[in-house]
């Protein structure tokens, strides 16, 4: 189940909304949500969620063992149940995602017949696990206490809203909230509005820029030339970007409605000036994620020079893999990770002389190239079509608009997608927040937005659910 889907809104949310605020307390508005959360990640795939219980059951075992070795000062211990709590975490992940992966590329170098395992990758995973991680590496660090409370625990991992596309919610950040939280009546308006903007996000600009991407990148077409590449791989950095941090409005939203407040994932990153700040804008539960766990117990940039870059590979190469399970996700990752030592090493005071203009331009073109590595779909694919980027070629645009026209008219999109990429609503709502003309007229498009949105699902079939591979 996805939000931006008609079941989902009227369906799952309306009967949940009801029957959330009809319990008398906190406790059983948890019973409820954790319910709900439950039958949202079973939707698709019910057996998924067994494995979800064991992983959930194996994290509180480990968690209760980490404060008994922490209580009882039991330090050697303490560092076994910690590392093979954290292998087993892995180990799943490892076994679910990136399985196949193994063995295809073990049977390519070997020249073996490895059977394929085929097992079904459960949605979210990588969301889910790196939380659970999150939350037992801070508890061996002695940063957060341990939570007693299975059901408590089992609703910080399987809480529906940022399940499946994030943000990335540490323990550390909301287990006050999971027994002690209130959804204030400006809570709850101004997490629906929040739902609402990330909705429009979503349907209105993601979904229609997807058919243009869809078209170029799924269907071999006679007549693809260098402009139409170009246009194509521009539409596919604001679908994902959109389609994203649409879904992450949708859940700090929904988080909202119901007390939790999710920390922002993603700050207008196609205005970044550099990669090191399109890093520090976009996917910020991911980013900060690596950071902390990762690159600063590498030693961050606190080593040698040799070792610093070592770090940032490292980092960059996990990236790569945590969005995917094939060589074009390793090659992603690396890609900004050797962007990021050049610019650190040598462009960036460069990037803070030119002109900003200039910057931004490197940047986003920067950005949208590595969208293409990110959104090909083999090798072939993506070494074709960088070429197209490189060496011109023309479009044929009469017969690619004559066979092509309803799909490609969506290209208009891209212009309120362009504008909506800066933070011009920010700015004017913070401007004018206390105006009741203001207020009255902000409310009245967002109504229009969830009535379009509306009317286009109900038309329209077509909902890409862009996370499936994470």
């Amino acid at each position: 189940m996805v939000y931006s889907s008609l079941t989902f809104l009227f369906g799952f949310l309306s009967i949940l909304l009801i029957l959330y605020f009809l319990m008398p307390n906190i406790k059983l508005k948890n019973i409820v949500l954790l319910i709900f959360s439950i039958v949202f990640y079973a939707w698709g795939e019910p057996k998924c969620i067994l494995l979800m219980i064991l992983i959930t059951i194996i994290t509180y075992i480990s968690g209760l063992a980490i404060a008994f070795c922490i209580k009882k000062e039991k330090t050697r211990l303490k560092k076994i149940t910690f590392v093979l709590s954290i292998m087993i975490i892995l180990l799943n992940l490892i076994i679910f995602k990136y399985a196949n992966f193994l063995v295809e590329n073990i049977n390519n170098i070997f020249d073996s017949n490895m059977q394929m395992l085929n097992l079904v990758m459960p949605i979210g995973i990588s969301f889910y696990t790196f939380q659970i991680l999150s939350y037992l590496i801070d508890l061996y660090r002695g940063k957060i206490a341990v939570q007693k409370n299975f059901l408590l625990l089992w609703l910080y991992i399987s809480l529906f809203p940022q399940l499946i596309a994030g943000p990335i919610v540490r323990y550390e950040d909301i287990y006050k909230e999971l027994t002690l939280r209130h959804s204030s009546f400006d809570d709850i308006v101004d997490g629906s509005k929040r739902f609402i903007i990330g909705l429009a996000k979503k349907v209105i600009i993601a979904n229609q820029l997807a058919m243009i991407v869809d078209l170029v990148f799924d269907n071999n077409l006679p007549n693809l030339g260098t402009s139409l590449m170009w246009i194509t791989i521009f539409c596919y950095t604001f679908q994902i970007y959109f389609d994203f941090s649409g879904y992450s409005d949708m859940a700090i939203g929904l988080g909202r409605i119901f007390g939790f407040h999710f920390l922002e994932n993603f700050n207008y990153p196609l205005t970044a000036k550099s990669i090191t700040d399109f890093w520090h804008r976009w996917h910020i539960s991911l980013s900060s994620w690596f950071k902390d766990y990762v690159y600063i117990p590498l030693g961050g940039n606190r080593v040698s020079t040799i070792k610093w870059v070592r770090n940032i590979l490292i980092v960059w190469l996990l990236t790569g893999l945590w969005h995917g399970a094939s060589w074009n996700f390793v090659i992603w990752g690396l890609y900004f990770g050797i962007l990021l030592i050049i610019e650190k090493l040598f462009l960036q005071k460069w990037l803070k002389k030119v002109p900003v203009f200039i910057a931004w331009a490197y940047t986003l073109v920067i950005v949208t190239i590595s969208f293409l590595i990110f959104r090909a779909n083999n090798f072939s694919q993506l070494s074709n079509f960088a070429r197209l980027l490189i060496c011109y070629q023309p479009t044929n645009w009469l017969l690619f608009l004559q066979d092509h026209l309803m799909v490609f008219k969506n290209i208009i999109i891209i212009l309120p997608a362009f504008i909506l990429a800066f933070p011009i609503y920010k700015y004017t709502n913070d401007k004018y927040q206390n105006s009741l003309i203001y207020t009255l007229l902000e409310d009245v498009i967002i109504f229009g937005l969830f009535i379009i949105c509306i009317a286009i699902l109900t038309n329209n079939g077509y909902n890409p659910f862009i996370y499936f591979r994470f």
